[in-house]
Parts: C-alpha cells; sequence; structure tokens
C-alpha cells in the first residue's frame, strides 16, 4: 500500500524536485502539490494523505499554522522542511503536532528514509539530537505558561514518569530496557501508555512534555 504524501513549499523548483524524489518511489504516491498554507490544508482536506512535507516559511498561512490545522483535524503526519538546522520555528512546528523536520538540502536517500518512517508511526529526531535540539528550544520558551508536573503527569505511574524521562534524555527502547531492566517489549507498552495518556502524536512531542512539565530540564541529559 503506498504512502500518499502532500508536498508544500512556496518555491516552485524545490516543490517540484521533493515530489519527482518521492514520486519516483514504487511504495510512495504524491496525490498534491501546495504553494502555501492554506493550499496545503485545502489539500490534506481534498485528499487525505498520509504524509504532508511542508515548508515551515509560507505566504497566505505559515507552515505552523498549516501544521497546527492540519494536526488537529486529521491523522496526517506533518514532515517540516527548513533552511536552517536550528530555524526558530522549529520548536514550535514540534508544538503544532510536527513528528520531525529536514533541512531543505537534504540528500534523496535520507528524505526518502526520513517520509518512510515518519509514515511508520516515528519522529525524525534522532536520539542524539532530540535532547540538544529541544533543550534549546525548551530554554527559549521559558516564559510559556505549563502545568505542574503534578497535575499533568500525575496519570502516569512512577514507571511510566521514567520512561518519559529518559525519552526525554534521548535513550533509545533498547538502553531503557536495559536501564530498567525489563524487556523491550515491556518499554514499548510503557512508551505506547506515556503517549495515549499524556494526548502525544510520538516521541518528539513526548519530549517536549517532558521539558514544559519540569519532568527535566535543558541540560540535564544525562
Amino acid at each position: 500500500m503506498s504512502v500518499r504524501i502532500v508536498v508544500a513549499d512556496d518555491q516552485e523548483l524545490v516543490r517540484a524536485g521533493f515530489s519527482m524524489i518521492l514520486g519516483a518511489q514504487p511504495d510512495f504516491e504524491v496525490v498534491a502539490e501546495a504553494g502555501d498554507g492554506a493550499q496545503a490544508v485545502a489539500a490534506v482536506r481534498d485528499h487525505a494523505p498520509d504524509l504532508l512535507l511542508l515548508d515551515i516559511r509560507m505566504p497566505v498561512m505559515d507552515g505552523i499554522e498549516a501544521a497546527r490545522i492540519v494536526c488537529a483535524e486529521s491523522g496526517c503526519r506533518v514532515l517540516m522542511l527548513t533552511t536552517f538546522d536550528l530555524d526558530d520555528y522549529v520548536y514550535d512546528a514540534l508544538r503544532a503536532g510536527a513528528s520531525g523536520f529536514l533541512l531543505k538540502d537534504v540528500r534523496r536517500d535520507d528524505l526518502v528514509h526520513a517520509v518512510r518512517a515518519v509514515a511508520a508511526g516515528e519522529s525524525l529526531l534522532a536520539p542524539s539530537v532530540t535532547t540538544k535540539l529541544i533543550a534549546q528550544f525548551t530554554s527559549r520558551a521559558a516564559a510559556r505558561p505549563a502545568a505542574p508536573p503534578s497535575e499533568r503527569l500525575a496519570v502516569l505511574t512512577a514507571r511510566e514518569q521514567e520512561t518519559l524521562r529518559m525519552i526525554a534524555r534521548g535513550l533509545s527502547n533498547a538502553e531503557i530496557a536495559q536501564a530498567m531492566v525489563v524487556s523491550e517489549h515491556t518499554v514499548k507498552t510503557h512508551v505506547s501508555n506515556v503517549l495515549t495518556k499524556l494526548g502525544l502524536r510520538d516521541r518528539a512531542q513526548a519530549v517536549i512534555a517532558a521539558y514544559e512539565t519540569g519532568l527535566i530540564v535543558p541540560g540535564d541529559a544525562r
């Protein structure tokens, strides 16, 4: 079954390039293209794709707002495009529900791998990158109001809170299993429970939640 994709970028050549690369894959189908955020939202509503490849900086409606609408209205996963590796908007994109981001100069193979990973339900933030990235943006967003840990995290068991803490520190499921002396299957269950109970889409948002609730603070990545 093909992964249905909408490609949204205001630069026609960039948009066409991504569409060509993705459309050449036997398991991908580019169902629509969009030149601005509003068109991207409309395309998702019209075509019900599995994944939206979306530029952060877009005319008419920016990519952040488009991602927020798409993630609120559908199960379509959003993979953001940015020009800079530490774009000021990346954190807001993740909070809006995006599952990760790519640089526009991404290599062909990395683009294809990223789309497959996100379409399969993973987040595009490798453990080694997650902590550094989120720590930077959460420190910038420290002024945002956040529910105290006792309120937002009260729905989690002690083991689930520890699992969330380890996710935020960049540990993989295998590493969490080793640290907690349990099986990977048990860890996967804990991760699933964390996401479900906190209403999160993936591990990327789990990392954000851990920082925003004060369960872990920027720099505490040991």
